[in-house]
């Protein structure tokens, strides 16, 4: 599914391998309260960024760069960001982008064998940044909702398996999740070549195997799990400067709903935590990740601008 960035990034087919978008960088923002990390000397003012997780940021002067769906191909992903100036090109993993802010829309997950390694990746990736003055958002799109809701209908064979190796790899690192899971890119590599022995696809360890991996799959993502709780960390909806970057459309009644409430909400809900008002709400967070009009899966822009005047008229007259 393409990813949109409201005022500044058209919607990509999901057919295209990832495209980069920039946006300039406009005056800063004041909604903004916390000190996110300072930049090294004084070329910049630093990042500030307000809500849990990450919704208002003030990036002043910095350079903006937009990546979109990723489907777990490790490969496009590091060619994307070094076209964008920001990944080293020599295979050592290094951020070059100095103060810029990289912002991925969401949909790492699904369709390619390394998923986990390109969350990895990117937390890495956004350390380092941060040393730089820069930093690494993410976005959550409808891929990552799927996948905590346990709809694994896209997954491939090596997700699934990767899902397996990262699970007992945890085992192996469970005292210390942060450098595991920072990691993990280059620990899975080797791993990923051992996979590719000649195996029989009938043969009844390798059917063993898929089921370990739906098994591995469903402990890392469903709420509260290890990965979904990372995926927490991120938001639906983000504002960097004077732009909206979200997964899918944005509409008026998600605004007029909260922006920062729907975040919270998707945090909760991926963290598998739940406030009382929430208990008689099965389809929670329904705005945000459910429904053809949702954060996550909005195509109203992609369509005729008459369907998405009927459908706000439609609201407003509810």
């Amino acid at each position: 599914m393409a990813s949109l960035c409201l005022n500044s990034l058209p919607m990509s087919p999901p057919s295209q391998p990832p495209k980069l978008s920039e946006a300039p960088s406009p005056s800063s923002s004041s909604l903004n309260i916390n000190s996110y990390y300072g930049s090294k000397g004084e070329a910049s003012k630093p990042i500030v960024v307000s809500g849990n997780p990450p919704t208002f940021v003030s990036a002043p002067g910095r350079r903006i760069v937009a990546v979109g769906d990723l489907h777990g191909d490790l490969d496009q992903t590091r060619c994307a960001l070094e076209m964008a100036g920001v990944l080293s090109p020599d295979g050592q993993d290094l951020w070059t982008g100095g103060e810029t802010v990289l912002i991925q829309l969401g949909d790492i997950l699904d369709r390619g064998e390394d998923e986990i390694a390109i969350l990895s990746l990117l937390r890495s990736l956004d350390i380092q940044a941060k040393d730089e003055g820069g930093a690494v958002f993410q976005v959550n799109g409808n891929h990552e909702t799927m996948n905590v809701e346990g709809d694994f209908r896209y997954v491939e064979t090596g997700g699934f398996d990767e899902c397996t190796d990262f699970l007992e790899y945890l085992d192996d690192n469970r005292d210390d999740w942060e450098e595991a899971f920072v990691g993990w890119t280059g620990v899975s590599k080797q791993l990923k070549e051992d996979r590719k022995l000649p195996q029989n696809y009938w043969d009844p360890w390798n059917l063993v195997r898929r089921q370990k991996g739906v098994i591995a799959r469903s402990i890392l993502l469903r709420p509260g799990g290890p990965l979904a709780c990372e995926l927490a960390r991120h938001a639906v909806v983000l504002k960097v400067n004077d732009w909206v970057f979200c997964h899918g459309g944005l509409i008026p009644n998600h605004v007029a709903y909260g922006v920062e409430r729907m975040n919270r909400e998707v945090s909760h809900w991926m963290r598998g935590l739940s406030d009382s008002d929430e208990s008689d709400n099965p389809h929670f967070p329904f705005i945000a990740t459910r429904g053809y009009d949702s954060v996550v899966w909005n195509r109203l822009y992609s369509r005729d601008t008459s369907e998405l005047d009927d459908y706000q008229n439609n609201q407003a007259s509810r």
